[in-house]
């Protein structure tokens, strides 16, 4: 694939109690705001809310597997959190090229994640080395 400026790709994805808990088993990130209903009904949020890098891990799938693609490298993220997300929002993420280094292979793009209703929750830049071409 040639990589070029303003190219974008997105993934939507279902934000599940089984995603949370599968996240909090692999990470160790127990959090009772992730896990537990009753101390979570007493946060700020009012209710769980899921992990924060679950749902910034939705653009690494498509860095990995959609633009650039199999074989990038991830190397760096910054990231600004605007909103939770909770237990059955539907969130899509959405990377955008704004700066290509075809001599290096550094990619920079610039990362969202919406929910279901438009509202803005992540955004940031990412950083990767793009896959050879072939």
């Amino acid at each position: 694939m040639t990589l070029h400026i303003g190219m974008t790709a997105s993934r939507t994805r279902t934000i599940t109690d089984e995603d949370i808990r599968a996240f909090a088993q692999a990470t160790g990130d127990t959090n009772s705001i992730h896990l537990d209903d009753e101390a979570a009904a007493a946060s700020v949020f009012g209710r769980r809310v899921a992990h924060g890098m679950l749902t910034a891990g939705v653009i690494s799938a498509i860095l990995g597997n959609d633009l650039p693609g199999p074989g990038t490298i991830y190397l760096g993220q910054d990231m600004k959190f605007k909103a939770p997300v909770f237990i059955g929002d539907t969130v899509t993420a959405t990377v955008e090229l704004t700066q290509y280094r075809e001599d290096r292979r550094i990619a920079t793009f610039h990362t969202t994640v919406t929910n279901q209703d438009g509202v803005l929750i992540l955004v940031g830049d990412a950083v990767v080395l793009a896959p050879a071409q072939t």
